[in-house]
């Protein structure tokens, strides 16, 4: 609720040749000037405001203008962190993401020609949407095993031992002593993943061609098929991308992206719904 006062107070409105203007809030700050001279708009001020504001807050087409302002505004963050993703790979694998964009939209142009209904439409980008995110992932994936930190497996084996050493401290908070245990859980995967580099390669190798061969027959499907039918985007990987280990210092972007991703395969099942 405090998101939605705090929208109703900041609420603009476009003014010819001076932007997006916060009506309300140069509102509040004229009745606070004013107050100096007569302290009577001090106490009009917080009247309008203690009226205005709330009846602004808790009417729900504000809340759902809010809604769709906040989610505008996570999807834009998401997209230039993804962006970032795929400025991190060489050519080739860019090359290769574009293609693979390039076949999805293709599809969804088949359906559209055939005049699926827009919820089988809207369904369908989000399956093709989330295949194209674990395509990237898997780029990334291979990205940084072959152009691996400086870190080597005798400098994580070092730190893994003085994290060892700290979390048997007892004088150190159980959030700490938590965390440091997760550190010490993500850099064990990180020896794991080294130490098994070339296999891991080849399982992302794979995964990558068995989600071409699935777009691609996914196209193929659409193509021939005379009723519009929904998109299934599970794949089974033969490669293990939960551990957040793989994708080195892009692991937080990752893991952030990835939120909004279970987010949208929420939402896109309600909606099938």
């Amino acid at each position: 609720m405090w998101r939605y006062l705090k929208s109703a107070f900041l609420v603009s409105v476009d003014v010819p040749s001076l932007g997006r203007i916060p009506v309300n809030a140069l509102g509040a700050a004229a009745f606070a000037i004013l107050g100096f001279a007569q302290p009577a708009f001090w106490l009009l001020g917080l009247a309008v405001e203690a009226a205005v504001v709330p009846a602004l807050a808790f009417n729900p087409r504000f809340q759902k203008l809010v809604e769709a302002q906040s989610h505008e505004s996570a999807q834009v963050d998401v997209e230039k962190q993804r962006m970032a993703l795929v400025r991190l790979l060489e050519s080739s694998a860019q090359q290769r993401l574009w293609a693979m964009a390039t076949k999805c939209n293709q599809v969804l142009d088949v359906y559209r020609s055939q005049q699926a209904d827009e919820y089988i439409i809207d369904a369908n980008e989000h399956a093709l949407k989330n295949l194209e995110w674990v395509y990237l992932k898997l780029l990334v994936a291979r990205h940084h095993l072959l152009n691996p930190s400086s870190e080597t497996e005798q400098s994580l084996e070092k730190k893994i031992h003085d994290l060892e050493h700290d979390v048997q401290d007892a004088e150190e908070t159980e959030a700490l002593r938590q965390s440091k245990l997760a550190t010490l859980n993500i850099l064990k995967r990180r020896i794991a993943t080294m130490r098994k580099k070339q296999q891991t390669l080849e399982e992302i190798e794979s995964d990558l061609t068995r989600i071409d061969n699935q777009v691609d027959l996914i196209l193929e499907n659409a193509t021939v098929q005379s009723k519009p039918q929904t998109i299934s985007a599970d794949v089974e990987l033969a490669s293990d991308l939960l551990g957040g280990s793989i994708f080195g210092e892009d692991e937080s972007t990752v893991s952030a992206i990835e939120e909004t991703y279970g987010q949208r395969k929420v939402t896109a099942r309600k909606e099938t719904a």
